[in-house]
C-alpha cells in the first residue's frame, strides 16, 4: 500500500517533465534555424567573394549595429513610440467603434462600409492628404498606423460580438437583464478571444503601416524613424546599416508579436479552447 502512495506523484512529474522538455524544443528549434541560416550567410560570402556594398557579411552588420547604434537607436525609438500610441488608439477606436456597430443592425448597415471604405484605401494613396491637413508629421504617421491597425481590431471585435451563443442571450433576457448588462457580463467575455486574435494582427500591422507611412511622407532628421534610416543608408550604400535597421525592424516586430501573444495566453489559457492543451 505505501509503495501505491509513493508512486502517485509520478504522472505529475512525468507531465511536468514533458511540459519543460516541449518548452526546450519550442526555444532550441528555432535558435538552431536562425543560427544555420546565419553559418549559411557567412559561408556564401566568404566563399563567394561578393563585395560588402552588395551584400554585407554577419560580421559587419554585428558592428554597424553596434557602431551605428547611436544613430539607430533613437530612430528605433521613434519608430517603437508611433507604433505603440497607434496600436492604443486603434484598440480604443476598434473596440468602441465595435460595441457601436452591434447595436443595431441599422447602424452596422449604415457604418460598417465607411470603415472598409478606409480598410481597402491605400495607405500611400491617402498619406498626402494626411500629411497636408495633419498639424504636424508625426501627427501624420500616427494617423496612417492607425488607420491601418484600427480595422483588424474593428472586424474581429465585431465579429466575436456577434458570435455569442442566442441561447445565452436568451437567457439573460429571461432574466431581465439589460442591454449594458448583457455587453458587459456576456458579450465582451465571449468576444475575447476574436478582440485578442485583432490584438496580435493590429500590433504587427501598425508596425508596418509606421514604416510605410514614413517611406511615403519623406521624413527626415533627428525625429525621423527607421524608415528614414532605412533609405539614407540605401542613398549612402552603406549596407551594413541597412541590415543592421532591418534587423532592429525585425526585432521590435517579434518583440510586438511575442508580448501581444502572451497577453493573449495570459487570458485564455485557463478557459478558452484554444490555449489549452489537449490531454489526447
Amino acid at each position: 500500500m505505501s509503495d501505491q502512495t509513493a508512486a502517485a506523484p509520478l504522472p505529475f512529474k512525468t507531465t511536468a517533465s514533458a511540459s519543460r522538455r516541449d518548452l526546450a524544443l519550442r526555444i532550441s528549434i528555432p535558435l538552431l534555424v536562425i543560427a544555420a541560416l546565419i553559418l549559411i550567410w557567412y559561408a556564401y560570402v566568404a566563399l563567394s567573394g561578393v563585395p560588402p556594398y552588395i551584400l554585407p557579411g554577419p560580421a559587419a552588420v554585428a558592428s554597424a549595429f553596434v557602431t551605428d547604434w547611436g544613430t539607430l537607436a533613437p530612430a528605433l525609438w521613434v519608430t517603437t513610440k508611433i507604433t505603440l500610441m497607434s496600436l492604443v488608439l486603434a484598440l480604443v477606436g476598434g473596440v468602441g467603434f465595435a460595441i457601436f456597430l452591434v447595436q443595431s443592425r441599422w447602424i452596422e448597415l449604415a457604418f460598417y462600409p465607411l470603415a472598409v471604405i478606409l480598410q481597402v484605401t491605400p495607405i500611400v494613396a491617402i498619406s498626402p492628404l494626411i500629411l497636408i491637413y495633419a498639424p504636424s508629421t508625426q501627427v501624420a504617421l500616427l494617423i496612417c498606423a492607425f488607420l491601418v491597425a484600427f480595422f483588424p481590431i474593428l472586424s474581429n471585435m465585431v465579429q466575436g460580438l456577434k458570435s455569442v451563443d442566442h441561447n445565452l442571450i436568451n437567457l439573460f433576457e429571461l432574466y431581465g437583464a439589460s442591454r449594458w448588462q448583457t455587453l458587459l457580463f456576456l458579450k465582451l467575455p465571449a468576444a475575447q478571444p476574436y478582440f485578442l486574435t485583432g490584438l496580435r494582427i493590429g500590433g504587427g500591422l501598425a508596425l508596418i503601416a509606421a514604416v510605410v507611412a514614413e517611406f511615403a511622407a519623406g521624413s527626415a532628421g533627428a525625429g525621423s524613424g527607421l524608415a528614414f534610416r532605412l533609405l539614407e543608408a540605401q542613398y549612402r550604400l552603406n549596407i551594413p546599416r541597412l541590415f543592421a535597421a532591418l534587423l532592429m525592424l525585425s526585432l521590435l516586430g517579434v518583440a510586438i508579436f511575442a508580448v501581444t501573444s502572451f497577453i493573449s495566453w495570459l487570458a485564455l489559457h485557463r478557459w478558452h479552447e484554444s490555449s489549452l492543451k489537449r490531454e489526447n
